[in-house]
């Protein structure tokens, strides 16, 4: 029976991922700009420590269950994540929430149109308190970032609540790739915190998925600081951004702790989504933040990795 401390614990370990996110909007506390080489490096830091855990931690902990037998449980739960994930994103695409109906009907028609070319003329806010008319060169980051941001300075509740949905999907796989790698909680040879032997994959897949959500959420709090938004607000969008991930740890380890049996499938299944994750949506993010740095970005973003990898593996085999 899973004890109601380990419950608890697990939820912080995911609320700290959430929290965490928040940390992208406090250089905005102190700068205008923040360095886009170091949000690169960070994505590659993540990267690295992700993929290392996957397949030298996660993996490996799958394969050890399936006893010198084919891990049939195994690779179907990697197959499954990475499915979910596809799925997840195909899901997203679909979703399109519209908050401005004129911007809308102009997007279909045309009306802004010259010369062939749309031109967004929302009315932007600066800093300052003032205004002016801005127009929409998509340097601003991913529409749903823009989106958050809107919503949160509308204080559009039902817009708010569909988007909280809308990153439930997007980040489950990561709460849940914490949840499993907690799965050991209690045995012996984890690291001792405060008298709980916690697994050492666990304290890094925590680590690692915070890191990945620091430029994550300074990528939600640029528009907002854009829209003139205070930096409390900015950083608690991020936060609720990323809200979803210890529901989604506590759910997974819960799962793989009462039913022991299918914990190859839950090794398989975060291996499977991180691993995806990675390769799918952390690069790309990463190389398209840094496509104005020297060398494209590709220097800051595989020296990250490289150090993720070389942090990570060492401490697996403590």
């Amino acid at each position: 029976m899973v004890i109601l401390s380990h419950i608890v614990l697990v939820f912080v370990a995911g609320l700290v991922t959430a929290l965490a996110t928040g940390l992208g909007a406090i250089p905005f506390f102190f700068v205008e700009e923040f360095s886009d080489s170091w949000n690169v490096a960070l994505w590659g830091i993540a990267s690295g420590i992700m993929v290392a855990a996957s397949l030298f931690g996660l993996i490996n902990e799958g394969l050890q269950y399936a006893a010198g037998g084919f891990p049939a449980l195994m690779i179907g739960g990697l197959l499954t994540g990475v499915a979910l994930v596809e799925a997840s994103d195909r899901l997203l695409d679909r979703i399109d929430i519209d908050t401005d109906d004129h911007a809308e009907t102009n997007h279909r028609h045309g009306n802004d149109s010259v010369g062939g070319e749309h031109t967004d003329t929302t009315t932007e806010i600066n800093t300052d308190g003032g205004s002016r008319p801005a127009t929409d060169t998509g340097t601003q980051g991913p529409d749903d970032h823009r989106l958050e941001a809107k919503a949160f300075a509308d204080g559009d509740l039902k817009t708010l609540v569909l988007i909280l949905g809308i990153l439930t999907v997007h980040s489950f796989p990561e709460g849940v790739a914490v949840g499993v790698s907690f799965a050991e909680l209690g045995f012996e040879g984890g690291m001792n915190v405060f008298g709980v032997a916690i697994p050492v994959l666990a304290v890094f897949m925590t680590v690692a998925i915070s890191i990945h959500n620091v430029p994550e959420g300074t990528a939600i709090a640029i528009p907002m600081r854009a829209m003139g938004l205070s930096k409390w607000r900015m950083v608690g969008a991020a936060v609720f951004s990323s809200l979803p991930q210890p529901i989604g740890a506590v759910i997974a380890f819960a799962f793989v702790t009462w039913a022991e049996s299918f914990l190859p499938f839950g090794f398989g299944f975060a291996a499977g989504a991180m691993i995806y994750l990675v390769i799918t949506e952390f690069i790309p993010e990463a190389l398209e933040t840094g496509s104005d740095l020297p060398y494209g970005g590709y220097r800051a973003l595989v020296g990250g990795i490289f150090a993720g990898v070389a942090v990570m593996v060492p401490l697996l085999y403590v």
